[in-house]
């Protein structure tokens, strides 16, 4: 057994430090895991947006994905800001040649916070077909869902249909992020399209949530390498990120980042 849970995040980078590759390295280490990166993108990013991105040529994040996996080893994958279709196909590969074993959280990175565009259009092909059908766990949230489905996801109802047709392309588990309900609560839908799990939390009033996307989905990676079975990971990340949002602070002038050195929690805490 290795002492501590080694998760591997392969996403952009957030210059401001609030999203991204830097918001997956905080997360892993406040739940007691080692974090690694393989990075795609370069933006130049703070509070108030992305003012520029760049993707870094496949053969670096081939290079930064082997040199982590043959060295050091992976207990849980978590992707991220991707770019384009080509980086798509180079990551879907790259996990590929894991063993079938290491748990994957995909998060469809496609809009920023502030709605940037974060994701070409032309890479959703490529990620319904390449990348999902290795996830373990697939966390959009509405507007995520929304673009990959080609419909719009607004209510609970059709959270139930965008997780059934999103299942058909090959991940196990669907967790659809419900942050932006138009509702009182945060209620998030957890299915593999026989079981169904919604975890609902109360909707906090705090403006500085850049980067929760991340976090979220940063935390069920680690939590699952660390040997968690699905419904208890995200279950625990939910909490998790719920306590972060809370902890959110002003950064900048635009949307700060939340607060990430909070304690995991067991799920019956």
């Amino acid at each position: 057994m290795n002492a501590v849970t080694r998760v591997l995040t392969i996403a952009g980078s957030d210059s401001g430090g609030g999203a991204g590759i830097q918001a997956d390295l905080k997360t892993v280490q406040a739940l007691g895991g080692h974090g690694m990166s393989a990075l795609t993108v370069v933006t130049a990013q703070n509070s108030l947006g992305v003012q520029g991105a760049w993707p870094l040529p496949a053969a670096a994040v081939e290079a930064q994905f082997s040199a982590c996996v043959e060295d050091i080893g992976v207990d849980a994958v978590k992707t991220g800001m991707l770019g384009g279709p080509e980086l798509v196909s180079i990551v879907a590969d790259l996990i590929n040649r894991l063993n079938e074993l290491v748990p994957v959280v995909v998060d469809p990175v496609a809009v920023s916070k502030h709605g940037d565009t974060l994701l070409a259009s032309d890479a959703r092909d490529a990620l319904l077909s390449e990348l999902l059908p290795r996830s373990t766990v697939l966390t959009p949230n509405l507007d995520e869902a929304g673009w990959l489905v080609g419909e719009p996801v607004v209510d609970r109802e059709d959270m139930r249909a965008a997780a059934r047709t999103l299942l058909g392309f090959g991940p196990r588990w669907i967790l659809l992020k419900g942050g932006h309900l138009a509702d009182d609560a945060a209620a998030d839908l957890l299915t593999d399209g026989t079981a169904e799990h919604w975890l609902v939390a109360e909707r906090i009033p705090n403006r500085h949530t850049h980067g929760t996307g991340c976090t979220y989905a940063s935390a069920v990676a680690t939590l699952l390498g660390r040997g968690e079975p699905v419904p208890e990971a995200v279950a625990q990340a939910k909490d998790y990120v719920t306590r972060a949002i809370a902890r959110g602070y002003p950064l900048g002038r635009g949307i700060g980042p939340v607060g990430h050195p909070v304690p995991i929690r067991a799920a019956s805490a």
